[in-house]
């Protein structure tokens, strides 16, 4: 396996690759990680609706989600949160500030039309009407949940969140197998699954998802909105997976491994 201060040097590399990547090729990846994201928010809803301990139904839909990143790294595509630990190559002068914004911006556009995608054909397949439409009911109560956070309980599991993710990444590319990089990724992914914490690419699909599926279903929705997931949650925890990613995650391990190594 590569050491932590093996994978920082390689990382150098790789973080300046992604901030010169031309537009169509890294739309098209970015597109797929929202939808691979997606699948697993999808999946792990459906795993764990008809589940009647609460605690347990959150195991289960906590095991299943890791899926999504797996599929991410190994198939190979462009997840906003991961793309974070750019800032590695940019305090390594391997990278300009620009570049990262760059990628930042159409990652993140990406993973937003892939995710939704994939919540429109998810509803409008009617995927929900499992378990008597029950599963259509879990859609909306997640979506539901999720706009009802305030913004600083959004900010912080934001935080939390991106953490556990940045930590999968950086666990997976350690490893020189691909079952290596799935068990290094899976932990952390179900870590932050289990622990209710917020991610801005799949809350791209669990929230206009709850949206499709409260209007195809007829399900009365509160306060669920368009407006209300991009105030309420996408802007918060789009902040506080950023913090995470870059301040506490990739900063973190750069000034540890890189920092006046040269």
């Amino acid at each position: 396996m590569n050491t932590p201060a093996e994978v920082a040097k390689n990382y150098v590399a790789a973080g300046a690759l992604k901030t010169k990547m031309e537009f169509s090729r890294l739309m098209v990846l970015s597109i797929m990680a929202g939808m691979f994201i997606a699948f697993a928010g999808a999946a792990s809803t459906t795993a764990s609706v008809s589940v009647a301990s609460a605690s347990i139904a959150r195991l289960v839909g906590a095991l299943v989600f890791p899926a999504g990143l797996a599929m991410v790294l190994v198939a190979g595509s462009e997840l906003f949160t991961g793309n974070n630990m750019i800032i590695i190559s940019v305090m390594e002068k391997e990278a300009k500030f620009s570049g990262m914004i760059r990628n930042w911006v159409i990652v993140y556009i990406g993973n937003f039309i892939g995710a939704v995608l994939i919540a429109a054909l998810f509803v409008y397949g009617h995927t929900p009407s499992f378990f008597d439409e029950g599963l259509a009911a879990a859609v909306v109560n997640t979506a539901q949940y999720k706009v009802s956070l305030s913004f600083s309980d959004a900010l912080i599991r934001g935080v939390l969140c991106n953490l556990l993710v940045c930590i999968a990444v950086w666990m997976s590319l350690s490893a020189k197998t691909v079952g290596g990089k799935i068990a290094g990724l899976y932990f952390p992914i179900m870590l932050f699954v289990l622990c209710g914490f917020e991610h801005c690419i799949a809350n791209m699909y669990f929230i206009p998802a709850g949206i499709f599926a409260a209007s195809e279903y007829g399900i009365q929705a509160g306060a669920l909105s368009w407006g209300s997931f991009f105030l309420n949650n996408l802007l918060p925890v789009t902040l506080g997976n950023i913090i995470s990613g870059t301040g506490i995650v990739a900063l973190g391990y750069w000034s540890v491994y890189l920092r006046g190594q040269k």
